[in-house]
């Protein structure tokens, strides 16, 4: 999101334990605040074996996307050299019409830009006369940068060369146009080998997801008739480690991110305009208001929500979901994380189950930004007359982003802030695929074919406007895929794209295949189902 000179005033990641945890007292301003307890209702596991890896080999597809490579990473760079900042408005009018006209020139029968009331869509559909219909959501937005942060500039799409291979540095790199071009190139190749392909396409693209995704739904009320028609949705994803082991991903979390404001006025500070520094002594702060405002939402910590009633929609974890924590939890400590981080530790202390346990089922309050006043060089000594403040908080399963609004608001109200104003920039609930939807089977069986699946996730802790085709349409959905890629919005984003020797992560090559085998296998799975 864009925002004004801001900072951090801290990373809260949860409020949420697994019931057999004791966490060490901490102060709290309301002493009947305390955190849920969930507790898994399945102490088995889910067996990684029984997935079942694909074994049709598609070679003449395979040999054409190695003979066109170049050109492939190319497509690549094209679209990643095309800024296209959704919070800014650059370039995202340019980056609707590449993408339009790519889908053209693949061959798809119709394409067109879609006028919402924000950014532009963009439809695509391939009638391939199939039995079955994948619906591809894709996003061609991307967040704003600081050039000073980067080791290759942002927006060159440069190879760097890394220890584990050369990577594609550039914003979007793999947050999503990396893997979304990379798909494209894939379906390309099929065309150019067999003449159609073995599914029908449709894509419904949005320049907003990184604004919250706020007119997405205007897209899906245009072509809802059609997009009911279709058996399923795939997001393409790079879902690799450097070790080679992929996640299978089966949901997200939702979303409320809101603006939070403090102005002089009747209950005091400045109305008008900054005023003289000295003037503390009898005048009111906004900014120090702000502040108390949004502290009074916590604990003193920052990581149990003293928000009424705001943990009390949380869906428990299911059969499935406990399976599959117990799974993950096994092997995994979240020291990969704390080091892709920078982390010393997560709140508490907590590590392995513990952890994720928090990550899948907490509610969050984040502040992403805060500013007022001077913030330049030097020295400005002024009492600031307006303060504003960026905050999120993530939803799992079951919770309602406007009944959390209404929940703030009330907060706000009761606790002496009726003054502080609370505008909704986006929001929208989480969405999950279940595990045995066809869709998700056969998508793991081709990853299966190329890597070694080494957990399944419920859900990430991140958001996407999924609930769409979950919820609203009925679809499953699949948002994995083979490769490599982080720094999304962080400065030096990049994808893999030509692993060192010996490498278990999938290169351009490979990712592409792979998406050759998904279509394939996915055809074959509605051709079984009829």
């Amino acid at each position: 999101m864009n925002r004004l000179v801001s900072f951090h005033l801290r990373a809260w990641l949860g409020t949420i334990i697994l019931s057999a945890v004791a966490l060490p007292a901490h102060e709290t301003r309301a002493s009947e605040n305390v955190y849920p307890h969930y507790s898994l209702s399945s102490t088995d596991t889910y067996d990684l074996g029984l997935i079942k890896p694909y074994t049709a080999q598609h070679e003449a597809i395979y040999a054409h996307i190695d003979d066109s490579l170049p050109a492939h990473l190319e497509n690549l760079q094209r679209w990643v050299r095309q800024p296209s900042i959704s919070a800014q408005n650059v370039g995202i009018t340019a980056m609707a019409q590449l993408l339009r006209d790519d889908l053209a020139a693949i061959g798809f029968s119709e394409t067109r830009l879609v006028p919402t009331s924000g950014h532009p869509g963009v439809w695509g559909f391939y009638d391939a006369g199939a039995a079955m219909t994948l619906m591809v959501y894709m996003m061609y937005d991307v967040q704003p940068v600081n050039p000073e942060d980067w080791e290759s500039p942002p927006f060159e799409g440069n190879l760097v060369e890394r220890d584990f291979g050369r990577v594609l540095m550039a914003r979007g790199a793999t947050n999503q146009k990396g893997p979304e071009r990379a798909f494209l190139n894939a379906i390309d190749s099929i065309i150019r080998v067999t003449g159609t392909l073995p599914v029908n396409l449709m894509i419904l693209a949005e320049g907003e997801e990184e604004l919250g995704s706020p007119h997405y739904p205007e897209l899906v009320d245009i072509y809802e008739e059609r997009l009911r028609s279709a058996d399923g949705v795939l997001f393409p994803f790079n879902s690799q480690n450097l070790d080679g082991g992929l996640t299978v991903l089966l949901g997200v979390k939702g979303i409320l991110y809101w603006e939070l404001e403090s102005r002089g006025g009747a209950w005091g500070g400045p109305s008008q305009a900054e005023i003289h520094g000295s003037f503390k002594a009898v005048v009111d702060s906004p900014a120090q208001r702000l502040i108390e405002a949004i502290a009074s939402m916590t604990s003193t910590d920052g990581n149990t929500i003293l928000v009424a009633g705001y943990y009390d929609d949380v869906r428990p974890p299911t059969t499935e979901e406990s399976m599959l924590i117990n799974t993950m939890a096994e092997d995994w400590t979240g020291n990969d994380w704390k080091q892709a981080f920078g982390l010393k530790q997560f709140i508490h202390g907590l590590d392995g189950q513990n952890a994720l346990m928090r990550y899948f089922y907490d509610v969050t309050l984040n502040v992403d930004g805060i500013w007022s006043g001077y913030t330049g060089q030097g020295v400005k000594t002024i009492l600031p007359h307006i303060a504003t403040a960026k905050m999120d908080s993530r939803l799992p399963m079951g919770v309602n982003p406007e009944r959390q609004l209404t929940l703030l608001r009330k907060h706000l109200d009761v606790n002496g802030f009726p003054d502080i104003e609370i505008r909704k920039l986006s929001g929208y609930p989480a969405a999950q695929t279940p595990l045995d939807a066809p869709l998700v089977q056969a998508a793991m069986g081709v990853f299966a074919k190329w890597a070694t699946v080494e957990r399944i996730m419920p859900r990430i802790g991140g958001s996407a406007p999924f609930y769409q085709f979950t919820e609203r349409l009925g679809l499953p959905l699949v948002f994995n895929g083979l490769g490599n890629g982080t720094g999304a919005h962080a400065p030096n984003e990049y994808m893999l794209i030509y692993p060192s020797e010996g490498s278990s992560v999938a290169g351009l090559a490979e990712i592409e295949k792979s998406y050759v085998d998904l279509l394939f296998a996915l055809a074959k799975s509605a051709s079984e189902t009829e």
